[in-house]
């Protein structure tokens, strides 16, 4: 059940969304679009209530649960860049907003990116750990939870892989392959005589 609720959930959160702004850009009803949008984290609070029950109705501790554990600690580290990037996307397409900026390709800005983006990976393992903690504490069991634990070690280990692969762009920092464009050396002379 918990695994059918996650399935529910991640298709919940794109229809919330793509209903979201259907209603803000298609409809012209920014203030309906807007309540759609802010329904989403509610999916989040159901999964984890039906979590929490289950274990309090006696079901052992599974990957089930470490993995509804993960979800919503996605889902909290990068639910709102999601929604962000989406709505930024659909105000230029039916809204007729400017194109939004793609993030930075080069140098150290996408590195500064990359480093943003790790951030919520560690608030989605933070959160994770901190859920998986509270299920184990719940369940009072220690030979019940091991499964659980499990778990934060996989969040924590995810968070690692992906801090390495954060850090790779700020020791190697991809190159322009056009290099710095005329304006930016004569902006460089000009800063230098102020």
């Amino acid at each position: 059940m918990i695994v059918t609720l996650i399935v529910v959930c991640e298709i919940g959160f794109w229809v919330l969304l793509a209903a979201g702004v259907a209603f803000r850009y298609l409809l012209r009803m920014p203030r309906t679009g807007l309540a759609l949008l802010l329904c989403e984290p509610l999916l989040e609070v159901v999964l984890l209530v039906v979590t929490a029950l289950d274990l309090k109705n006696g079901a052992d501790p599974s990957a089930k649960h470490g993995l509804a554990a993960l979800y919503i600690g996605y889902t909290v580290g990068h639910g709102h860049r999601t929604v962000k990037w989406l709505d930024g996307h659909a105000a230029h397409r039916l809204g007729g907003a400017p194109k939004p900026a793609g993030p930075p390709r080069y140098g150290m800005a996408r590195a500064r990116h990359e480093g943003a983006v790790w951030l919520g990976t560690l608030v989605a393992a933070a959160v994770a750990t901190g859920l998986l903690q509270a299920a184990m504490w719940y369940v009072g069991d220690p030979g019940r939870t091991t499964s659980l634990e499990s778990w934060q070690a996989t969040a924590w280990r995810a968070a690692g892989i992906h801090g390495l692969i954060a850090l790779s762009y700020a020791i190697w920092p991809k190159k322009d392959p056009a290099g710095p464009g005329p304006a930016e050396p004569e902006r460089e002379k000009e800063g230098a005589g102020r």
